[in-house]
């Protein structure tokens, strides 16, 4: 008998209230979906170290380990949203529309912990391009300063250079050269979602791939 094939499942995004982004992260991972949180790993000492040492140990079948903390031996770092308002999963059609109908019921002071993005016609939930979240987890995550991000309509894009880094921590990322605050940089976007705009990346580094 041949083997019943999974459903395929797309990268979305979702916007978060409250600055819920950790209590988000935990009720799409125990629906056991993949969930992406662009954050920053700060090592905490003294003080921090010992507050954060004692919320790790509380953990039983009482208490949830605090998603904010990683602990990799005598070492601690805690996990810091670049973006405070969204998380990505990676989800089936299907799973998408039941993470969709579960957020209604996850309320604070009347009001929905958040949503699932959709198309600008507001007709189905917006699947993100696997090239676009490649390239825009490579740079968050490349440890690069000097990182910026932005609403997605912030920027118009016809209007700049489409190009792919070749060398350097962010080679394989492709964006926009967009000329911001007066310095020339490599804008990387999830369409109607976010940007994130890097420090400049000499020329001699960039290969154009046309525009859109």
């Amino acid at each position: 008998m041949q083997a019943e094939s999974l459903p395929e499942r797309n990268w979305y995004a979702i916007k978060v209230f409250f600055n819920k982004v950790f209590r988000m992260e935990d009720i799409l991972s125990d629906k056991d979906l993949e969930t992406y949180l662009p954050v920053q790993k700060i090592q905490l000492k003294g003080r921090e170290h010992m507050l954060a040492a004692r919320r790790l140990a509380q953990v039983d079948d009482y208490h949830r380990r605090d998603a904010r903390y990683i602990q990799e031996g005598p070492v601690i770092y805690e996990r810091r949203p670049l973006v405070t308002s969204l998380i990505f999963v990676k989800a089936s059609s299907e799973e998408i529309l039941q993470v969709s109908i579960s957020l209604r019921d996850e309320q604070i002071m009347g009001r929905s912990l958040g949503f699932v993005y959709k198309t600008a016609d507001w007709k189905e939930f917006a699947s993100i391009p696997q090239k676009q979240m490649e390239s825009f987890r490579l740079v968050v995550e490349s440890g690069q300063s000097g990182l910026d991000f932005y609403s997605a309509d912030a920027f118009e894009l016809k209007e700049g250079d489409k190009v792919k880094v070749l060398e350097g921590p962010l080679a394989g990322a492709e964006g926009y050269i967009k000329r911001i605050k007066k310095n020339r940089r490599l804008l990387v976007c999830i369409e109607g979602v976010i940007a994130v705009a890097t420090s400049y990346i000499p020329e001699k580094y960039l290969e154009r791939i046309g525009t859109e």
